[in-house]
């Protein structure tokens, strides 16, 4: 446990400033994520060095296409989450609080780190599984300590936080991906208990500051696949974040508290045609087919990275990310060696 960052005292009671919730916690209570307590007075981050689940992934799975393709990443999670999504896939985790889990392990920032090195392919660490804003000390501390051995940070995130701490947390992650849970706030409302426009203006101060961005969409039967929405939030993400703005478009599945059907592969395929008239860069994700995996050159429509699962193999680019056939840049040069 570790005194938390962004509170304020109040009499008898604390408000916490991390995320939109402004959370008011009486003595001995936590807030909305079930992690960040009323101790004394003082705000305590109970998942502070609290691990539920560490290991290398493809940087793919994150979903990030245009970061390191073909790299490994080591993936960190804890518990809770200040969302409360009904159709959370790792709800066993994000659902929880460190004294009702069951699978956590005491690890220190240098461990992490430690570990991070073990695997010759990898760049880097990414917080993920459960929300990593709710570990935002935790996340710091060990992002400090990563970007002074040379390692990138990975943040994979809802988005629902406050300008303040992520201003702070800039400084430490090279690259984000943002779920864009849905473009109404009714949606957000209704299934996670938050609000939209909290996370429009993220994934907005994100990109202003120039940090690698990729945005998660996860199209849900008869709740977020109504094409008039979906329209309007890709006009959101080209006017605003950027034509070449990456873009996931992924398959839901019933799960935790939804039992709406499977996203017809249709769906999902309809869509992306709908998203490449206003994007450059647009995949599909958790589905068996092939579809919606490759990068293809916007300008010449070559071929430049070639998936299969999650092996990645860049045919068609140049070692500092440049088309071969017309020149045009697909991915920074500091992101591909």
């Amino acid at each position: 446990m570790k005194e938390a960052s962004f509170y304020e005292s109040e009499i008898k009671r604390i408000r916490c400033t991390l995320c939109p919730h402004f959370c008011i916690i009486n003595q001995g209570k936590s807030g909305s994520c079930r992690v960040r307590k009323n101790v004394d007075g003082k705000l305590i981050s109970e998942n502070y060095g609290q691990v539920s689940s560490m290991r290398f992934d493809p940087i793919e799975k994150k979903p990030l296409y245009h970061f390191y393709p073909g790299h490994t990443i080591l993936s960190v999670g804890s518990v809770g989450c200040n969302l409360h999504c009904r159709f959370c896939q790792n709800w066993e985790i994000s659902q929880e609080g460190v004294e009702s889990s069951f699978q956590l392990k005491k690890t220190t920032a240098e461990e992490i780190v430690e570990t991070a090195f073990q695997n010759e392919n990898n760049i880097g660490i990414a917080y993920t599984y459960n929300e990593p804003t709710i570990w935002f000390e935790y996340m710091l501390d060990i992002a400090k300590l990563a970007q002074t051995k040379g390692l990138k940070n990975v943040m994979v995130t809802n988005g629902f936080i406050n300008a303040e701490p992520l201003k702070e947390l800039i400084k430490y992650i090279d690259a984000f991906s943002v779920d864009l849970k849905a473009f109404t706030n009714d949606f957000y409302k209704d299934l996670t208990s938050a609000q939209i426009k909290p996370v429009k203006e993220a994934i907005k101060q994100i990109k202003s500051n120039g940090n690698h961005l990729e945005i998660t969409n996860l199209v849900i039967t008869n709740r977020n696949d109504n094409q008039k929405e979906f329209k309007e939030m890709l006009n959101w993400i080209s006017d605003e974040v950027g034509r070449d703005t990456v873009l996931h478009i992924s398959k839901y599945f019933p799960t935790y508290k939804m039992m709406e059907i499977a996203t017809p592969d249709k769906t999902l395929l309809d869509f992306s045609i709908i998203a490449s008239s206003k994007l450059n860069y647009v995949y599909l994700g958790n589905m068996q087919s092939k579809e919606g995996q490759n990068t293809y050159c916007p300008n010449c429509k070559s071929l430049v990275i070639e998936r299969n699962g999650y092996s990645t193999r860049t045919t068609g680019l140049s070692t500092k990310g440049i088309c071969q056939n017309c020149g045009k840049n697909i991915i920074p040069e500091n992101f591909i060696q």
